[in-house]
């Protein structure tokens, strides 16, 4: 059966020597991805990786002016970039850094353009691309944030069922939505990057997007603390009493539902979780580490506070496994549906 969609979905594929050219293509392969879904990625690459794993997908290369053909299973169309060199699965190459912000670039136009609505951006590999001589690349989040031109984005992982649910019941259950107050910073440098008015911006971002895209009329936001304990009342830290409390304090007498900071080993345990739609952490490995012991490959990555919708998978580029067909593409399942749920809602709200 054949079905069109107006304004498709943008899968980035990532890093080329990486897993996310073949998730793309098993899911396509499987007919699992949402009608309306194009690739942005080098199509020699996408067929001769298909060739090498046996799946029979159709690629069809288009232009994002272009209205996307008709879906039938096993096809996935593209909008073309191309690779500076042949990519090896499993094998860096620096060559081939320009063309993934060469695919990112394109999707952001597309999203801003309404050629896109929304972009699904598969693995890359950041170490790569500063090796290319990108010194300032620290991932996709902030790369988005510059690109869109804002000031401020968070980045929030969920697990599936906590990415879709809208009502209390979820909680507790081992399901988690985690935002970040710091992102892809050197651990030594963390304490220094976290404000008070960093956390009061962060928080206010994380209330308004799980009110607008969410749907929850009253979010409820745990903050995780810095320190071991809390602190410990300042005996094993003072960035929750200089920092951290003052500003929820802050948040609380505007009416913000946020409590905290709670000592990070014990906050994520479904006693403390009973009642929370969020939780804060303070750095990445902080709240990620328990959301993906929770949820891992079944868990997306939404970035708030863009202009655009973007989503991504909730893991890295697995160069082991690339080109040999058993990767798990559960994580970019996810990510796609959410975020076609997520632009169809903000279409709706546009009117």
């Amino acid at each position: 059966m054949e079905t069109r969609c107006a304004t498709p979905l943008a899968i980035t594929t990532g890093e080329p020597a990486g897993i996310g050219p073949e998730l793309t293509l098993i899911l396509a392969a499987q007919g699992a991805l949402p009608a309306g879904t194009v690739a942005i990625g080098d199509p020699q690459l996408l067929r001769q990786r298909a060739a090498a794993l046996s799946l029979e997908v159709d690629i069809i290369e288009v232009s994002p002016s272009q209205a996307l053909p008709a879906q039938r299973a096993a096809t996935l169309a593209v909008w073309p970039v191309e690779l500076a060199e042949p990519a090896v699965p499993g094998e860096l190459n620096t060559a081939n850094s320009r063309y993934v912000l060469e695919t990112l670039a394109l999707a952001v136009t597309a999203c801003q353009a309404g050629q896109a609505a929304a972009m699904v951006t598969a693995p890359l590999h950041k170490g790569v691309i500063i090796d290319a001589g990108f010194a300032g690349f620290t991932g996709h989040t902030e790369w988005l944030r510059d690109a869109c031109g804002v000031d401020e984005v968070v980045m929030m992982l969920a697990t599936d069922r906590a990415l879709h649910a809208q009502a209390p019941g979820w909680e507790g259950s081992g399901d988690l939505r985690v935002a970040l107050a710091t992102t892809h910073l050197p651990l030594r440098e963390v304490a220094d990057a976290i404000t008070v008015e960093g956390v009061i911006r962060i928080s206010r971002l994380l209330e308004a997007d799980l009110r607008h895209q969410f749907g929850l009329s009253t979010p409820r936001i745990a903050v995780c603390g810095l320190n071991p304990h809390a602190g410990e009342d300042g005996h094993l830290g003072r960035e929750e009493l200089d920092v951290i409390i003052p500003a929820l304090d802050k948040l609380r007498q505007t009416g913000m539902a946020i409590s905290g900071p709670f000592p990070a080993d014990t906050l994520f345990t479904p006693r403390h979780l009973a009642g929370v739609d969020a939780v804060l952490a303070m750095y990445h490995d902080q709240g990620l580490a328990v959301l993906k012991y929770a949820g891992f490959g079944q868990a997306a990555n939404i970035t708030l506070g863009l202009p655009i919708v973007r989503t991504s998978v909730d893991h890295g580029t697995a160069l082991s496994l690339a080109g040999k067909g058993v990767a798990d593409p559960g994580s970019l399942k996810v990510a796609l549906s959410v975020a076609r749920r997520l632009a169809d809602q903000r279409a709706a709200s546009l009117g």
